[in-house]
């Protein structure tokens, strides 16, 4: 029986070791799409206590934490309400022994062994004696957001941006020269198309400020999104993020588009057609622009968000309370992709699907187009299982070797020690391959693999190597 957490944790073999230890734990880390605010890394905040760090405060915090407590009973008011802040870490230590299988306790006991040197496990019991050594870490002065990111070998980071943002973050780390990490902005236009909620005209007139460009029509609309892509870029944008519950595409009807974009900003009653239609007409026109300028297109579909409009209202969104939806929409993915491909105008575009059943597709799809990616197992999959799932269909019907690997998609600055958590699933999965006998025990070739989808080929796919 192994030790809980030891330092060979998930690598049952000695070629899953060797390619470990050898290979990918030294890589540095391209977080290529994650939720950190750009402010903090400006300011290089200290969170007053681990509470703070570990489940944030407010409705800004780390979701994955807060479902487990209310799946678990926990009050709301521990979790994004005004409880005290040792209280809260009580309720979550109290619970967490509960989530047995649940990555997040993998999770947590790696980001107090990592960050803060605890190799006890956190309960009920324990949760003061781990509140009084992490806060005397974090007391010590020494233990900052950028302590954190040095710490954790992170080379790149890529947030997650409204176009309306005027990026001054951004601009404050771009000119802090003592700051050699690269953090970058990415363009999040989910606002933009989402003409059918009854805020689309005040969204409209802040975009319209933004960019300095009267929006009255469709055609003022492409100009504003133009006008702030450039923006993105001159901050050194690379890349794009979408979110859907599912990808829609329509025909080309543009006759109605005026039409239906004027009854947007009237919040006048859309059917679900014209929806469709606009949709498909913006993120088309958005496509074009990403890969006129080498950016790459995430999409993120198969999400319902903010299911209680109660906790929507109370506590804000984005705090835990969306699910999976099973919507197919695969038809309508292809023909969008088709649609930009037979011009010449397909960007760089990775596809994440929360419904892991849509593993295989997504693997398969890669291969009918140039330089797109079937993304890491994404929110509710990024488990071990899920994470085996996804790379296994992916070198089932693609190639394995050009996979981008592993990405936070967190609020959390502790976040990074999933990348751990992922590289050694990578390197059990590999190490069984050739233990099997079904890839040889070559270790020029498969160190290449593994440093290539632990690091290298994010940082070539984003165009920053």
């Amino acid at each position: 029986m192994s030790g809980f957490i030891s330092e060979d944790f998930l690598l049952k073999s000695d070629t899953a070791k060797r390619l470990y230890f050898d290979y990918a734990a030294k890589m540095p880390i391209m977080d290529y799409h994650c939720h950190v605010p750009p402010q903090a890394i400006a300011q290089d905040w200290q969170y007053e206590n681990i509470a703070r760090l570990f489940l944030g405060e407010g409705s800004c915090g780390d979701h994955y934490k807060w479902r487990l407590m209310r799946a678990s009973g926990v009050e709301e008011r521990y979790i994004t309400g005004d409880a005290p802040d040792r209280e809260r870490f009580q309720k979550f230590a109290e619970i967490l022994p509960r989530a047995i299988g649940n990555p997040i306790y993998t999770w947590t006991h790696l980001e107090l062994k990592r960050y803060f040197g605890y190799d006890g496990v956190l309960s009920g019991d324990t949760a003061q004696e781990v509140w009084n050594r992490c806060n005397a870490t974090i007391e010590g002065g020494n233990f900052t957001v950028r302590r954190i990111i040095a710490q954790s070998n992170v080379r790149a980071i890529c947030t997650t941006d409204d176009p309306i943002d005027d990026l001054r973050w951004h601009k404050s780390i771009r000119e802090d020269k003592s700051f050699d990490v690269k953090v970058l902005p990415a363009f999040r236009p989910d606002r933009a198309l989402s003409l059918e909620k009854p805020d689309y005209k005040a969204y409209i007139d802040a975009l319209a400020k933004a960019s300095a460009t009267p929006i009255i029509s469709v055609q003022d609309l492409y100009a504003a999104l133009i006008s702030r892509i450039d923006f993105f870029a001159e901050y050194g944008c690379r890349a794009s993020d979408h979110g859907f519950d599912y990808v829609c595409y329509r025909e080309d009807k543009d006759e109605k588009l005026e039409e239906i974009f004027q009854k947007g900003l009237e919040n006048a009653q859309l059917t679900a057609e014209e929806i469709e239609i606009f949709k498909t007409a913006l993120m088309l026109f958005l496509g074009r622009q990403y890969a006129k300028r080498g950016w790459v297109m995430q999409i993120h579909y198969g999400v319902v968000r903010n299911i209680s409009a109660k906790m929507l209202n109370e506590a804000g969104p984005d705090i835990g309370f969306d699910c999976m939806v099973t919507t197919e929409c695969s038809r309508n993915l292809i023909s969008f992709m088709a649609a930009l491909n037979d011009a010449g105008e397909l960007p760089k575009t990775i596809l994440y699907s929360l419904n892991p059943g849509n593993d295989a597709y997504l693997a398969a799809l890669t291969g009918c187009f140039q330089n797109v990616q079937h993304g890491s197992a994404w929110w509710f999959n990024d488990t071990r299982t899920g994470m085996h799932a996804q790379m296994q269909n992916l070198a089932n019907m693609a190639v394995f070797g050009n996979f981008i690997g592993m990405l936070t998609d967190s609020r959390s600055f502790l976040s990074y020690s999933r990348h751990e958590y992922f590289r050694r699933i990578l390197c059990g999965l590999v190490g069984d391959w050739v233990e099997n006998g079904e890839y040889p025990a070559d270790f020029k070739a498969l160190g290449k693999v593994i440093e290539d989808i632990s690091y290298n080929n994010a940082m070539r796919y984003f165009g920053l190597a």
